[in-house]
């Protein structure tokens, strides 16, 4: 099956930290979880694959064409949702979408009302008035109405009370249940994954330790058990001795 989004070899040099090599591909039908512990280079692999930091080596195909040789159309087919995103802080919602619709030749205009009532925002609200997880949710909801293939989201569930979460990821389901269009999400919290992820990309380091669909994934890790351990690890425990053991090893 053709992906939707590939990354080849991406490599980011900053002072003190190196994206290396990391290549994962995303196909129809799917959702990606990107985990990695804080640092691990979630924020900076899916910002390089966007051309939000231009990698210094590597390749990105979308939608089967050169993303950075089609930046601008390949954009138009991708939503997406990065924490830390304050707009203008004090323009009202109704004054940001007025401004961000006019972006996409796809916005749809029915669903996006949809979602305002879903997520409960009131568009008279200053962006700045609301709490972090109204934020999320109202970038979601441009990110959601806009008719995109691929949504490409860093750590949307962060901040979000249980409920809203749950929400947030029966949204991800719905949206691959077509089989056109994929997920891909960093985030922390592992049980996140554990309910609705397909396939799994680990990266630490800067580098990806893994990345394949969730039984693979998790058989991939056997060699972390103990003598007599059965049935596979969760991906909190895989997590939790990967970094273990590497701080054992650094310590020698």
């Amino acid at each position: 099956m053709t992906a939707l989004l590939e990354a080849k070899g991406l490599c980011k040099r900053y002072a003190g930290f190196a994206l290396r090599d990391v290549s994962f591909a995303l196909r129809p039908g799917r959702i990606m979880g990107l985990i990695g512990k804080n640092g691990a280079g979630k924020s900076t692999t899916l910002k390089a694959v966007l051309n939000m930091a231009r990698p210094d080596a590597g390749s990105v195909s979308m939608l089967g064409e050169d993303f950075f040789g089609n930046e601008r159309k390949c954009k138009q087919r991708v939503g997406v949702v990065f924490g830390g995103v304050d707009f203008y802080p004090l323009k009202r919602l109704r004054t940001i979408t007025a401004v961000t619709c006019r972006f996409y030749p796809n916005w749809d205009q029915q669903a996006y009302e949809g979602y305002l009532r879903r997520f409960a925002l009131d568009e008279s609200k200053p962006f700045r008035t609301l709490s972090e997880g109204m934020k999320v949710k109202y970038l979601l909801a441009l990110a959601l109405s806009h008719d995109a293939l691929i949504y490409i989201l860093d750590e949307p569930t962060s901040g979000l009370d249980p409920v809203s979460r749950e929400e947030i990821l029966r949204i991800f389901r719905r949206i691959v249940r077509d089989g056109r269009r994929a997920v891909l999400f960093s985030t922390h919290i592992t049980s996140d994954l554990e309910r609705c992820a397909d396939d799994i990309t680990y990266i630490r380091d800067g580098r990806v330790l893994q990345s394949a669909d969730r039984e693979t994934f998790l058989r991939s890790f056997d060699h972390l058990k103990t003598p007599g351990e059965t049935g596979n690890l969760t991906l909190e425990e895989i997590m939790l001795r990967t970094e273990g053991r590497e701080a054992d090893e650094a310590a020698l």
